[in-house]
């Protein structure tokens, strides 16, 4: 997505997710600082199979009818990185794993140019994820209800992993994440806070893989960005027992 400013599909979607009032300058940080909601109860007190299982067999949206298989995510559920795209594209609902397609290709590069990987054994481990689980048809922009149907999923995951830093790829998986209608430009450079409970997760907004591949000259910018996820992370406690 570009960094233009919100179209009326877009600005209807951030007011029925009610993000704005979420969402405000920090001062200390300059950043972003965004609260998940409560997680309803059938999904509050999944583990990660019971999770799993709940994606693979949702119907709360219309997107259960054209879907090939749900996207839940990949990687090591005991990783301190989480990585969060937008939604699955036509490989990866072929597939049922996120980014594996060019842009997953991509991605999977600038992870290993980071010490990074998907797969253990390859990399300090890593956990990818979407906003949606399932594919929009003709991987149009995600509508408010199917945001809203999906975010419970994505909100029991950051809680299961605990992750110390999240990178979210992209402007609608930052608005949605931060609860912002901010541009990309003006998102990256600094980390903001993602809080589920208790617990403060820096959060780094970075492009997202397929943008890159249609603007390359901006791949320094997403090395910076993980850089900065780094920075970030290496000033962040140990992961809570």
């Amino acid at each position: 997505m570009d960094d233009g400013p919100l179209n009326p599909d877009q600005e209807r979607l951030w007011h029925a997710l009610g993000l704005g009032p979420r969402w405000r300058e920090r001062t200390a940080a300059g950043g972003a600082d965004a609260a998940a909601g409560p997680v309803p109860a059938p999904v509050a007190g999944l583990d990660w199979d019971g999770l799993e299982h709940a994606v693979a067999s949702c119907t709360a949206c219309g997107l259960c009818q054209t879907r090939t298989q749900t996207v839940f995510g990949v990687g090591s559920r005991t990783a301190s990185w989480m990585f969060v795209g937008e939604a699955p594209g036509a490989e990866e609902d072929a597939r049922g794993e996120p980014f594996v397609g060019q842009a997953g290709r991509l991605l999977d590069n600038m992870l290993a140019a980071a010490g990074l990987a998907r797969d253990e054994g390859q990399g300090e481990p890593v956990f990818i994820a979407n906003v949606l689980k399932c594919r929009p048809p003709g991987n149009r922009n995600p509508d408010a209800a199917e945001v809203q149907a999906c975010a419970p999923f994505l909100q029991r995951q950051v809680q299961l992993l605990q992750p110390r830093i999240i990178v979210v790829m992209g402007r609608f998986a930052a608005q949605c994440l931060l609860g912002t209608d901010a541009s990309i430009a003006s998102l990256r450079g600094r980390t903001h806070e993602y809080r589920v409970g208790t617990a403060a997760i820096p959060v780094v907004v970075t492009y997202h893989p397929a943008y890159l591949l249609r603007n390359l000259a901006d791949k320094a910018k997403s090395w910076e960005d993980l850089c900065l996820a780094r920075g970030a992370l290496a000033g962040v406690g140990a992961r809570p027992a």
